[in-house]
């Protein structure tokens, strides 16, 4: 069965750092392209980051571009994703994806 096990969100003032991990299991995670999405109350899936099997490759949404960092230790079976310079927008439960198969998602709030 595959898994996907998000964790690390919390509360952060604006400006700052969170980072998030996804334990995946149940599936043969080195071979996968992963990406993280968000969801901000009241809006859709917004796609934020993709990663390539074997980490070298990486894009971003343009809106974290510069802030957010994503990479994986495919020895851990884990993906991340280091956020920061945190603004209000950024909001959000986070999740990681591979597929169309999400986890139950993490939740992210930058409040002042």
């Amino acid at each position: 069965e595959v898994r996907l096990v998000e964790s690390g969100g919390g509360l952060v003032q604006p400006g700052g750092s969170l980072r998030l991990s996804c334990a995946a299991s149940g599936f043969t995670f080195s071979i996968y392209t992963m990406t993280w999405v968000r969801q901000a109350p009241g809006k859709g899936l917004e796609w934020v980051s993709l990663i390539s099997s074997d980490g070298h490759s990486t894009t971003y949404a343009e809106a974290v571009k510069g802030r957010f960092t994503v990479s994986r230790d495919n020895a851990k079976n884990t993906l991340y994703l280091q956020m920061n310079s945190l603004k209000l927008e950024d909001t959000a439960v986070y999740y990681c994806q591979r597929g169309g198969i999400r986890g139950q998602g993490t939740q992210v709030t930058v409040s002042s």
